[in-house]
């Protein structure tokens, strides 16, 4: 019996080691760039969760990262973030441009810029960061500003989706 239970244990436990553990997270960069007057952002989505949403919200197969990325695959990804990324420069929203993408292992790199943003009267920048969490209840959405030698980071989750720095 006890040989059969050892059998059992030197088995079945390495089989759980490489039970897939999933992370829900996003990683998002916010840096003042002096010479433009504007912030660039990169945001960094894994690409199975951004496919995921986008047949679940829009009905796209995105095939993300493929020779058979869907054409308008990109025109609903960046859809997707105008409502779930939101900035807002002294209380008032900000509309970013979106540069383009790129994809890194399983990973999508979204470019994002605010331009113009009027250095002198700038006092409070606020993230409002909902990128999955209408998906999944796990989801964790990291942010982390840099402006003029201020930095601030906050993990964005969906009960709690709003960071600001203050200048």
């Amino acid at each position: 019996m006890k040989k059969t239970v050892l059998i059992l244990i030197l088995v079945i436990m390495p089989l759980l080691s490489f039970a897939p553990h999933k992370f829900y997270v996003s990683v998002t960069n916010i840096n003042y760039s002096e010479k433009d007057d504007a912030l660039q952002i990169t945001t960094r989505i894994f690409i199975d969760d951004f496919e995921a949403v986008l047949s679940e919200r829009y009905g796209v197969d995105g095939e993300l990262a493929t020779s058979q990325e869907a054409k308008n695959a990109e025109q609903y990804m960046i859809k997707y973030l105008k409502t779930k990324f939101v900035m807002y420069l002294n209380g008032e929203q900000a509309q970013f441009n979106y540069i383009g993408k790129k994809y890194d292992n399983d990973v999508v790199i979204c470019y994002l810029e605010i331009a113009n943003i009027g250095f002198d009267d700038l006092k409070t920048i606020e993230v409002e960061n909902e990128v999955l969490t209408d998906m999944y209840d796990e989801q964790k959405n990291l942010v982390h500003i840099k402006y003029q030698g201020k930095k601030k980071s906050f993990v964005l989750i969906k009960e709690n989706n709003k960071g600001m720095l203050n200048l």
